[in-house]
């Protein structure tokens, strides 16, 4: 199965979509700094499931979904900071639900390469 059509990979990239709307709602100082961060770590999601999916073997696959996770942990983290500082001005529990959507994904994939 092409990776374009996994759900996990889906999922992912409308997350990034989220995140690039949020984040235009930041200081503009911040460009360079939190903006930067929480949009790499978002786009790092899609494109290592993505890199998994063009692996010879589940374990080299397993290693770059689990660099997804991090990314999604790391993510969930900024926009919890971000949203202490009040730069997200919609629900917090919107976009978190979002990314707790991914992250299930995500881990029953895993599950599933572990199984192969």
């Amino acid at each position: 199965m092409d990776y374009k059509e996994l759900d996990v990979w889906i999922q992912a990239r409308k997350l990034v979509k989220g995140i690039y709307v949020i984040t235009k709602s930041f200081p503009e100082d911040e460009k360079f700094s939190l903006i930067s961060q929480v949009q790499r770590c978002a786009v790092s999601v899609p494109s290592n499931i993505a890199e998994a999916s063009g692996r010879q073997t589940a374990k080299e696959a397993i290693h770059f979904l689990h660099i997804a996770r991090g990314s999604l942990y790391e993510l969930e983290t900024q926009l919890i900071l971000a949203n202490d500082l009040e730069y997200i001005s919609t629900d917090i529990d919107i976009i978190l639900t979002e990314v707790e959507r991914v992250k299930k994904l995500l881990n029953g994939f895993i599950n599933y390469h572990r199984k192969v």
